[in-house]
């Protein structure tokens, strides 16, 4: 069974910073990639930034290219994604995912990242 759960979300004026982190457990420290996804209301599910498990490449979304970083904790078996220069369309729920290199099979619950104009 694989476990992750999300934390630090919260409230943040525009050009802020937050840090999520995103536990695992279970056999997620295994997979070949892990990645964050955020959904804002009203529209679907996008993915953020992805990082590959076994050598820390990363992928991210055009939006957050210069102003996120995701890097992972092997030891720790944990995932982050420090946001910076924040902006009111960072607005949503940060998911953590997990997966293969075809698709995510894993998904924490959510936690909310509200960025305020």
């Amino acid at each position: 069974q694989v476990q992750l759960v999300e934390s630090g979300g919260g409230l943040v004026q525009a050009g802020g910073s937050l840090r999520l982190s995103c536990a695992a457990s279970g056999r997620a420290f295994s997979s070949y990639r892990m990645g964050w996804f955020r959904q804002a209301p009203g529209k679907e599910r996008e993915v953020v930034a992805s990082i590959r498990w076994s050598d820390s490449i990363t992928a991210y979304a055009d939006s957050v290219k210069g102003r996120f970083t995701i890097s992972r904790d092997v030891a720790k078996n944990a995932v982050y994604l420090q946001m910076n220069s924040l902006k009111p369309e960072d607005t949503g729920v940060y998911y953590c995912a997990a997966g293969s290199a075809v698709t995510f099979n894993y998904w924490g619950q959510g936690t909310q990242v509200t960025v305020s104009s």
